[in-house]
């Protein structure tokens, strides 16, 4: 992410951190994907836990990562969540499976859920332009007048990624072509805002949060996150302060464990029909179809990154908070998924090799250009 964004501070966050276990049920570990995109039965259980917990820390150790939590998803379940190494590299204290990280654009998918499920319930339209629903241009360029929710959840705004501190401007015709954007998201929570007539975090609480038991997740800072927030580290390993946000962003501020944000993944791979709080099939087919093409392999739905492997096709997405940094991939047909938190500015240097492990396969989504490693 560009370095230009002093004028919304979310990007000053993340630190994760792990040792603290929590185990799932595992009997539904031990799978890999072939390249026929079939699942068979391959190590027992025990041995792929056992791999995982030997082979991450050693990961961690030779890319420099002080802390990271890592969270499982198989057979539509959270099998096996751990932390690993340090929330701090000075006080030497361990993650523990209450520890906060930082999720950084983890936060956008998060949000574009609650977006469908207003439009599940008539509150929103995907395709009407935003400006119909605010009393007020967003800025003076005509072309605000082309932009919807679809545009903003499938990074077609013409929006630049951030502004910084200057107003937010268009680069070219809303709806013509991808180009990530933050600014976007920003645009869209305001919209949501003045619909639903409270703060983005209270709304996100009542409507996500707590029906999907991430009871450790939230856009604003919580006092609870004083002692169970990680450090974040930069690339030789010094750590910085947790940022305390006090309003949320909905591009990047998300505060959360490797385990709540499981929960979600859970919730994109389990239609819900007549629910108040979770999407339908329709809702969720519609996430998760292609909006734009960005390569052969790679595509963008709404609000999540799109690949299609040998093994299947997967949905995913990164976060980069400079010394902050996640990733999290999962398939809705095969009922698999994966989230990695960590606490340091190597930390996606090790994604690849876990997903490798956890989930099989080769995934193009690590190709994507806008990752920094």
């Amino acid at each position: 992410m560009p370095d230009r964004i002093s004028r919304r501070q979310f990007l000053k966050h993340t630190q994760a951190a792990i040792l603290g276990l929590s185990t799932f049920s595992a009997a539904s570990l031990g799978r890999n994907s072939q390249a026929s995109g079939q699942w068979k039965p391959s190590a027992a259980p025990e041995k792929l836990i056992a791999n995982l917990e030997s082979r991450i820390p050693q990961l961690m150790e030779d890319a420099g990562v002080p802390g990271a939590a890592v969270a499982a998803v198989r057979d539509g379940e959270i099998f096996w969540s751990r932390g690993f190494g340090v929330k701090n590299e000075d006080t030497g204290e361990p993650v523990g499976a209450d520890t906060v990280f930082a999720a950084a654009s983890l936060s956008k998918p998060v949000f574009a859920y609650a977006v469908l499920k207003m439009c599940e319930r008539g509150e929103l339209n995907l395709d009407t332009p935003l400006t119909r629903y605010t009393d007020k241009p967003y800025i003076y360029d005509r072309r605000i007048e082309k932009i919807t929710a679809r545009m903003v959840l499938s990074h077609t705004t013409g929006f630049p990624n951030w502004s910084g501190d200057a107003p937010v401007w268009i680069d070219f015709t809303p709806g013509t072509r991808f180009s990530y954007s933050s600014e976007g998201f920003l645009y869209l929570q305001t919209v949501v805002e003045r619909l639903t007539g409270e703060p983005l975090n209270d709304y996100m609480t009542r409507n996500v949060f707590a029906p999907l038991g991430m009871n450790s997740s939230s856009y604003v800072w919580k006092q609870a996150y004083q002692f169970s927030a990680a450090n974040g580290h930069d690339r030789e390993g010094y750590p910085d302060p947790l940022s305390k946000p006090k309003e949320a962003n909905s591009a990047g501020s998300l505060r959360t464990t490797a385990a709540d944000y499981a929960k979600f993944l859970l919730a994109m791979t389990e239609p819900a029909s007549r629910d108040p709080f979770r999407l339908s099939e329709e809702s969720l087919n519609n996430m998760l179809r292609e909006n734009v093409k960005i390569s052969q392999s790679l595509g963008w739905g709404l609000g999540w990154g799109l690949e299609r492997t040998g093994s299947g096709d997967f949905f995913w997405h990164w976060g980069d908070g400079t010394i902050f940094k996640s990733f999290t991939l999962a398939s809705r047909k095969l009922k698999t998924g994966i989230v990695i938190l960590t606490n340091s500015q190597n930390g996606l240097q090790i994604g690849e090799d876990i997903v490798g492990m956890a989930v099989g396969g080769k995934h193009p989504a690590f190709s994507f250009s806008m990752i920094q490693y």
